[in-house]
């Protein structure tokens, strides 16, 4: 039985399909199907990575891409490339992680749309508030009262009268 590059390759050869066609249609890059091809998977940074793109490819060649998913578990458990980094215990998570990985589960097709409307409904009650007081305000409550006060105290009862022009 072939190892999965082995058979990845020669499904792509026998459908005589180049290296270049083959990434055009997956968009996958070229250098990534040389390497799932020959079966370097050093170039990959995570085994993740392996996993989507043999999946992909196997998919784009018409093979069973779940069985094709276990012969590669198979193939390389014994070298550990397939192990899942992200379960390691090693890493250290702090708060900021906590809070990303809860707002990446948040379905923000919906969520987006409630948070738009809450905001403009509290927008319209604060604003129509404000214009509610600003009306009901008296323009003339902050004033004293006006007081005459005469430079001549002797005729404080009468108001000067402006001179008449002539």
């Amino acid at each position: 039985m072939p190892s999965v590059p082995e058979l990845l390759k020669a499904t792509r050869e026998a459908r005589k399909l180049s290296i270049q066609e083959a990434a055009e249609i997956t968009k996958i890059k070229s250098d990534h199907i040389r390497a799932l091809e020959q079966g370097d998977f050093h170039v990959f940074s995570a085994p993740i990575f392996i996993r989507g793109f043999v999946r992909t490819y196997a998919r784009f060649l018409k093979l069973d891409s779940e069985q094709i998913i276990q012969n590669l578990e198979i193939e390389l458990a014994p070298g550990g490339l397939l192990k899942d980094h992200s379960q390691s215990s090693s890493r250290h998570t702090g708060p900021l992680d906590f809070i990303m990985y809860y707002l990446s589960q948040v379905k923000w097709g919906i969520v987006g749309p409630l948070i738009a409307g809450g905001t403009l409904l509290l927008g319209l009650i604060f604003g129509t508030r404000a214009w509610m007081d600003y009306r009901s305000r008296d323009p003339l409550a902050g004033l004293q009262p006006g007081v005459y006060q005469p430079s001549n105290t002797k005729h404080a009862e009468i108001l000067p009268v402006p001179p008449l022009k002539k």
